[in-house]
């Protein structure tokens, strides 16, 4: 019986649906995180007797077949791509990005990174960078007499100094598109990197070529729905429940056959 190895298939499927459940519950406060989802895929059919087989002299054929599914895999955790709520912060260095785009990290391995987690800080030295402290591309540095930072929505960078009523350019802030978001690779830290699958970046300026504005003083909160997620919850324990009956079934008609005398 293929029913014990169908209904595991289905346990584990609704195992892996909660894991992505509790990790969207766990971010619900994680700055400009996305909501996964996970999606799945039936597997192999065993083919008892194949649609269209050819059951008589007269050429009478089958119209449906015998097809036995053999279970569930699991074909994609998928990235919900939808804009967060603004929150404003007033903070100088809070960015949230109102569309599409991605800030460019530089990481010190090298690699490109790519965040919509605009909670950026400075070093001693004034370099912008991310909360972990990943320099936040073109790599502008803010002077350390700067009374205050501007920074409007194309992405240019002005600092204003004591005295001087004329502010200070310093650099300008680009973001970058890929053809295939959901095909970015999540590295953790907010952070993802491009693969085969998202293709490579396209860097241009905020407001420009689709992008989205930039917004001083803003961060973009968590899409998580919670009542969503919640419903997910239940529809996946319910199904671990079903699939497990379906277990214990399947061994007390096991049971039974071998107390056949």
């Amino acid at each position: 019986m293929n029913a014990l190895q169908i209904a595991a298939s289905g346990m584990s499927a609704q195992q892996m649906r909660v894991d992505v459940v509790a990790n969207n519950l766990a971010n619900m406060s994680t700055t400009a995180y996305n909501a996964r989802r996970a999606d799945f895929a039936d597997l192999h059919y065993q083919q008892v007797a194949r649609p269209g087989t050819v059951t008589a002299s007269d050429g009478t054929i089958l119209p449906t077949g015998v097809q036995i599914g053999l279970g569930v895999r699991p074909s994609a955790v998928s990235v919900v791509l939808s804009q967060g709520a603004l929150t404003q912060t007033s903070g100088d260095l809070d960015l949230a990005i109102e569309g599409a785009g991605y800030l460019q990290v530089n990481l010190p391995s090298g690699t490109a990174a790519f965040t919509r987690d605009g909670a950026l800080k400075r070093t001693a030295e004034g370099l912008i960078v991310t909360a972990d402290g990943y320099e936040v591309a073109p790599g502008i540095t803010i002077p350390a007499d700067a009374k205050s930072l501007s920074i409007n929505a194309d992405g240019e960078v002005y600092a204003y100094f004591e005295g001087e009523p004329e502010a200070q350019a310093l650099g300008q802030l680009t973001l970058a598109s890929f053809a295939n978001e959901k095909g970015l690779e999540a590295v953790g830290s907010n952070l993802f990197i491009e693969s085969e699958a998202s293709g490579g970046p396209v860097e241009g300026l905020p407001g420009e070529d689709g992008l989205g504005w930039l917004r001083q003083g803003y961060l973009e909160d968590s899409s998580v729905d919670a009542v969503r997620e919640v419903t997910e919850l239940i529809k996946a324990q319910r199904g671990y429940e079903l699939n497990s009956k379906v277990i214990t079934a399947t061994d007390q008609m096991l049971a039974a056959t071998t107390q056949v005398r």
